[in-house]
């Protein structure tokens, strides 16, 4: 028997292939005949460079930027050389992680340091960028982004505006001939999985905004600072549609990427499976094993266990997938591809215990090979 294992990172456990270790160590004891293949898996956000650099034959690069609270801060990107692409999740430069909950206040946290990654891979020789852009702190309308790439967002006074959604007052006008020449010869794959226009009731700053320390008030606001930038640069920007699907994620990074570079949004798992050629490996399986931290509702609705289902349903594949935890509505998963799951907790225990890389390992490795002992049957 021959079984892929791609497994998404258990966020605070495991990386993707730590997990796929675990999983193949399971297995090699209960039925040590099989082979095992392990593959990273990731969905766009947290966890995808390592992912797709592991899955690529890349490298990692850690460069210090500026952070989202304007200090500077550690980001660590992925570059493929071969094919001279860089691989960047925005929250490693802008990320709502990165901000203490006493400092959450979308009017000051800026976009500028993902620029700063991006300038850096440009340097470095890449053309091509493979992006994820959720878990951001920030709802300047990826406006610090662009500024550090070399746009000019400036005030009556012909100077660059503050950092933050809070800058978007005082804009008066947009000029790009400043801007990075390489950026032109530069294409993005922005990994996007929200559908929120820029502005409005589903907008960037009433969905997400709250969550990264709005008040009514300060939506309210953004909200309207966010609609005038968008009718500023459609003077000068024909593609600028703030209603395009995507355009509100990270707090309008979308938008700043569709409209100010040559950019396309699509499913963070879809970018993934397709980057590391995962449907190579699943179509010369005889079983197909996923799973995440969590698996639940959410998972049925596109995350990566039910992308990895999906590719072995192709070829008729049995999936089974393992998960930290489970809740009742996993059951969904069972319709989306997955044979069957399994939460990995093996006694009464504290989240904090639960999470700890060598226990979780253990679980993992040990629900693994009882599960293998069954097949065997």
């Amino acid at each position: 028997m021959k079984a892929v294992i791609a497994i998404d990172s258990m966020k605070g456990s495991l990386s993707s292939i730590e997990a796929g270790k675990a999983v193949a160590e399971g297995i090699t004891r209960a039925a040590p005949q099989t082979e095992t293949v392990i593959r990273p898996l990731a969905d766009g956000g947290e966890g995808t460079v390592e992912a797709l650099v592991e899955g690529m034959g890349g490298i990692l690069r850690t460069i210090s930027v500026t952070g989202p609270l304007g200090e500077p801060v550690d980001c660590t990107y992925g570059i493929i050389e071969k094919t001279k692409t860089a691989v960047i999740e925005m929250s490693g430069a802008a990320g709502i992680t990165l901000v203490p909950d006493e400092k959450k206040n979308p009017l000051y946290t800026t976009t500028y340091g993902v620029g700063e990654v991006i300038r850096d891979a440009i340097k470095n020789g890449c053309r091509r960028f493979l992006t994820g852009i959720g878990g951001s702190a920030t709802n300047d309308g990826g406006v610090g982004m662009l500024q550090a790439l070399g746009f000019g967002f400036l005030d009556k006074n012909k100077k660059q505006i503050p950092y933050g959604a809070i800058g978007l007052k005082t804009l008066e006008t947009i000029t790009d001939e400043n801007v990075l020449p390489e950026l032109s010869k530069c294409e993005f794959q922005i990994a996007c999985d929200v559908t929120n226009p820029l502005c409005g009731e589903n907008g960037a700053s009433a969905v997400y905004g709250p969550q990264k320390g709005a008040t009514q008030k300060m939506i309210q606001d953004m909200d309207t600072w966010l609609l005038h930038y968008a009718r500023l640069a459609k003077e000068d920007f024909k593609t600028a549609d703030e209603n395009y699907p995507g355009t509100g994620a990270a707090g309008g990074l979308g938008f700043a990427f569709l409209t100010f570079t040559n950019a396309v949004l699509e499913s963070g798992i879809n970018m993934v499976l397709t980057e590391t050629q995962l449907e190579t490996y699943i179509k010369q399986a005889d079983l197909v094993i996923t799973g995440e931290g969590r698996l639940d509702g959410q998972t049925a609705m596109g995350k990566a266990p039910v992308g990895v289902a999906a590719l072995a349903k192709k070829y008729g594949l049995p999936v089974v997938a393992f998960a930290g935890s489970v809740t009742k509505d996993a059951k969904e998963c069972n319709q989306k591809g997955i044979d069957a799951f399994f939460p990995i907790l093996r006694e009464i225990t504290t989240l904090e215990e639960a999470m700890q890389p060598e226990n979780a390992k253990n679980n993992l490795a040990d629900t693994a090979e009882q599960v293998f002992r069954l097949l065997k049957l």
